[in-house]
């Protein structure tokens, strides 16, 4: 049962409350002091950069992707890279992390349930949530039952504070000496690694639910930023996630910066990750025109006190025959999907009914694309 404090909040958590403020401090006073003063040597910046790097891959392919989501599998040697680079960005051990993620999604803005629940602020969703004994953070190890089987990540789990701890010391120390730049190294590579990495993880908590378009839902609170990937190590795509968590890309366009996605992909080459889940293209251009339906009819209605009668009954007539096309391509991809994987079950496929699956497929999204131009224009009219 968790204790309030006097002012009626929930008790300090007093170890993430002094880890988070004295890497912080030291970051912004004695980074910049032991710069101008003793210079860093390019091996404390090269190590910074590939550390900060790798611990943000290992949460966003491994804790997130890998083992949150069940987006793909991975060879064990991958997912012992993960679990140690994992743990040495500190941020808790798979199972508490992914526990709390899989709770964020289910309960996504339900301030009671969402770990970090982006209606009660960015501070509280960026931060907030982990320096007090909030209800909606406590750990219920019930929802990954599946990740308990996992050996390594059971002894990460186990063994978390000492992995924790000697990675974020030792590593960084042992780096510091080889180069002969020890405190250079332990400073860049160790603290300002650590809190860089910590700060742009947490974005995807907060700014990705606050700043950013909602393309494919605007049922949940999370959104699309480009910007956000740069800095996010391709998690930017919040609004695709939350609507298929269990495809193992963010960004789907090719010039969306997604490196976990590319990794994961490349990988698959050699057979180091297999079964990736990937959303039917049909399923996500449905969700992008359901979205513009509902703006550009929320437009109409908007504006049609403003507009000719004539015009409004125009654009609803042509709303309505856009929406009459949208409901029969859906209900054709229906019965093409039924019938695929009915012959699928019963491996009656032929070679090229397979072709002809795919040729079809191609055709129905090239209408939800035409589809989507012309809601466009629509919308374009009333803005």
């Amino acid at each position: 049962m968790n204790t309030p404090s006097a002012a009626g909040k929930p008790r300090l958590l007093w170890a993430n409350v002094l880890m988070f403020v004295l890497t912080l401090a030291v970051s912004v006073i004695v980074v910049p002091w032991y710069g101008f003063t003793e210079g860093y040597s390019v091996a404390a910046w090269v190590w910074f950069a590939v550390l900060l790097y790798a611990n943000g891959l290992a949460i966003t392919g491994g804790y997130h992707r890998l083992w949150s989501h069940r987006t793909y599998d991975a060879h064990w040697s991958l997912r012992l890279i993960y679990m140690i680079l994992g743990a040495m960005a500190l941020q808790n051990s798979v199972l508490v992390w992914a526990s709390g993620h899989r709770n964020h999604h289910q309960f996504v803005d339900d301030n009671d349930r969402d770990p970090y629940s982006a209606g009660r602020g960015l501070w509280f969703s960026h931060i907030g949530w982990m320096l007090r004994r909030y209800p909606s953070g406590d750990t219920d190890l019930n929802n990954v039952r599946d990740l308990q089987r996992d050996p390594l990540v059971a002894f990460q789990h186990r063994y978390y504070y000492v992995l924790a701890i000697g990675l974020n010391v030792l590593v960084p120390l042992g780096l510091g000496w080889l180069h002969g730049d020890l405190w250079g190294v332990f400073l860049l590579a160790g603290v300002l690694r650590l809190v860089v990495s910590h700060h742009f993880t947490f974005l995807i908590n907060s700014l990705a639910h606050a700043w950013g378009r909602q393309p494919y839902s605007d049922e949940h609170s999370a959104r699309d930023n480009g910007w956000l990937a740069v800095l996010t190590y391709g998690e930017g795509y919040h609004n695709f996630h939350h609507q298929f968590a269990h495809d193992y890309r963010n960004g789907i366009r090719w010039w969306h910066w997604d490196p976990s996605k590319w990794i994961i992909s490349a990988l698959s080459w050699i057979g180091v990750t297999r079964r990736l889940k990937r959303t039917p293209d049909v399923s996500i251009q449905r969700a992008r025109l359901a979205m513009q339906f509902r703006r550009v009819q929320a437009s109409l209605e908007r504006k049609r006190m403003s507009l000719p009668h004539v015009e409004v009954e125009t654009l609803r007539a042509r709303m309505a025959r856009e929406y009459e096309q949208f409901v029969a391509t859906l209900a054709e991809w229906s019965t093409l999907t039924d019938a695929w994987y009915t012959k699928t079950r019963e491996r009656i496929v032929q070679r090229w009914e397979e072709a002809s699956f795919r040729a079809e497929t191609r055709a129905l999204l090239v209408q939800l694309r035409m589809q989507h131009r012309r809601l466009q224009l629509i919308g374009a009219e009333l803005a």
